[in-house]
């Protein structure tokens, strides 16, 4: 198995398509054995000149894919069905994850030593956070999920636990852990 301590660009073609309506770059299995771990890589990437920092998702296969949005495309004007040379750099740095709303409101009313927790664990910790409870479309499971999370916070627990690290966890675009096949 290759080396995966290097942080060198990793550059190769890759074709912008769409799974389930979402836009992803699924990276080819040779890129993503050069990638640091087999879960989420932080990453400086450049699409066509233009370079943006983003968290590079597992597929559940050993593999990585990331997603594209509007904003993305018309920056690095790109379109479905494009294919793109992309340049890797994988970086220490994470970018802040977008905290989804039931947990924003869990944490805005948890006790001051959760919110200071929240505050101090790093940006790679809140993003196992948020992946954990974004990992279901089942409201109840939701619900339990934001709720165990405060608990565990207010335990002092760092990193959410027992969930695959190097799973598909996006419920729009996985199945059992899995990236679904481009449609």
């Amino acid at each position: 198995m290759p080396s995966r301590t290097a942080a060198a660009t990793i550059r190769f073609d890759t074709k912008l398509v769409p799974i389930n309506g979402h836009p992803i770059l699924q990276l080819p299995k040779a890129a993503s054995a050069k990638l640091p771990s087999r879960g989420q890589v932080a990453a400086r990437v450049t699409i066509n000149g233009h370079r943006f920092q983003t968290v590079i998702e597992p597929d559940g296969v050993f593999g990585h894919w990331m997603r594209l949005g509007a904003n993305l495309q018309k920056a690095a004007t790109v379109v479905l069905g494009d294919t793109v040379t992309v340049e890797v750099e994988p970086s220490k740095e994470w970018p802040e994850p977008s905290v989804p709303p039931d947990l924003k409101k869990a944490l805005s009313a948890a006790p001051q030593e959760v919110r200071e927790l929240w505050k101090a664990i790093t940006p790679m910790a809140r993003w196992e956070w948020v992946r954990w409870i974004n990992e279901t479309k089942n409201i109840d499971t939701r619900a339990k999920r934001v709720a165990v999370s405060i608990s565990k916070l207010s335990d002092g627990k760092r990193r959410p636990c027992c969930f695959n690290l190097s799973a598909c966890t996006d419920p729009e675009l996985a199945k059992s852990g899995k990236l679904t096949s481009a449609r």
